[in-house]
């Protein structure tokens, strides 16, 4: 996922599907700076931690076995048009619920859909990439 700032985005979407952030080795992170593969302006801190800057990733927490890994990285331009990949979000009972949760961590309530008796919310995350949820 292109984004701004990745791992912002990367904590927002652990929380909406319920999955974790990948761990950054901040040892490795120091040895590739240290031995010149890398410098200080690619780092940043993220919740005290440091982390690559241009990128984040999070998985199930199952692991890789259950579900796909996200990667979120950083680009220069911001979101322009509809995004190419659009995630649809299954909750089962508790749509309003998840809805409710997501717009309070940041998301924007975009419209209200239905086709036959199918009915979901459309939302966009902090950066603007609109999901569904039903």
């Amino acid at each position: 996922v292109d984004c701004a700032e990745p791992h912002v985005l990367a904590d927002w979407w652990a929380d909406a599907l319920g999955w974790e952030v990948e761990a950054q080795d901040e040892a490795f992170i120091k040895s590739m700076i240290e031995q010149g593969h890398a410098t200080e302006a690619e780092t940043a801190r993220h919740k005290g931690n440091l982390v690559w800057a241009s990128g984040a990733a999070i998985r199930h927490p199952d692991g890789l076995e259950r579900a796909p890994r996200m990667l979120f990285q950083q680009v220069p331009e911001a979101k322009t048009v509809k995004n190419r990949v659009h995630l649809d979000l299954r909750t089962g009972d508790d749509r309003d619920a998840v809805v409710q949760r997501l717009l309070a961590n940041g998301a924007t309530f975009l419209h209200d859909g239905r086709q036959g008796p199918s009915t979901w919310v459309t939302l966009a995350d902090p950066e603007g990439n609109e999901l569904c949820v039903s």
